[in-house]
């Protein structure tokens, strides 16, 4: 099997989360400047079997679209045309923010550490990418 990827988009950075290659398990990968972000997946899809990406869709409370979604449609296309045998789908981000300070506070990181932003979208990929594969057992 190969690996399922997820992408936490934003303007500044963007944080990645992977699956094991047995898609079991969802693992941060990384938290990359976004306009690097392209120069990476090419390199780590040089690399790594995956199968899937899963983005993070950005909506608000209320159940209107934020302010980042153009932002990460205008990506995912740009994703399809260079990569068009790899499907894309997407995952509601609601509250992964605050999920992932949470685990920051249950993993016992300081408060310094749980202010670094980036490590806050790695972990809200992961989060991100551990939803999507419960949903997919739950859907079964």
């Amino acid at each position: 099997m190969a690996r399922i990827l997820s992408i936490d988009y934003g303007k500044k950075r963007t944080g990645l989360a992977v699956t094991d290659p047995l898609q079991i398990i969802a693992g941060g990968l990384a938290t990359v400047s976004t306009c690097q972000l392209f120069d990476f997946l090419k390199d780590y899809l040089t690399k790594e079997d995956v199968e899937m990406v899963v983005v993070g869709e950005p909506w608000q409370t209320n159940g209107l679209p934020s302010e980042n979604l153009a932002r990460v449609k205008a990506f995912v296309q740009k994703f399809n045309k260079l990569y068009p045998n790899i499907p894309v789908t997407f995952f509601d981000e609601r509250f992964t923010s605050v999920l992932a300070h949470q685990a920051m506070i249950d993993g016992g990181l300081r408060k310094k550490a749980r202010q670094n932003k980036a490590l806050v979208d790695e972990i809200s990929a992961t989060i991100i990418l551990q939803g999507f594969l419960e949903s997919r057992i739950h859907n079964k």
